[in-house]
């Protein structure tokens, strides 16, 4: 089964978030949000993952809802760690950008299921 852009979009985040975890735990010390931002941001594509594979529309809707309040999260965290000086501002603004187009696509996803739902 070839792997829709989503999913390959937020296995990249995850990757990107496992490195700055590693980078934030290393460099820098800091061990506590950085665990909040590794759980949030790798548990997106799990959950698209999960929906993906959903029992029905209305899993799949569940799984899309729980990644986007994750994606979410997950920006959260990110705006503390550069407010908290852990992260630059290059890094938080392209962190954040990959963020915010996971989070319109997510929420398309759920839009479009929806409609199918009720049609």
């Amino acid at each position: 089964m070839k792997e829709s852009i989503l999913t390959e979009k937020s296995l990249e985040f995850a990757v990107r978030i496992v490195n700055v975890y590693k980078y934030l735990c290393e460099t820098k010390k800091e061990f506590v949000i950085s665990k909040q931002v590794l759980r949030s941001g790798t548990a997106i594509g799990a959950l698209i993952n999960e929906g993906v594979f959903g029992e029905s529309k209305r899993d799949f809707i569940h799984k899309y809802g729980i990644a986007q309040k994750e994606c979410n999260e997950t920006k959260y965290w990110l705006i503390l760690l550069y407010k908290t000086d852990f992260i630059s501002k290059k890094e938080f603004e392209s962190l954040s950008n990959d963020a915010i187009e996971l989070l319109k696509m997510i929420t398309a996803s759920i839009i479009t299921a929806k409609k199918i739902i009720n049609h």
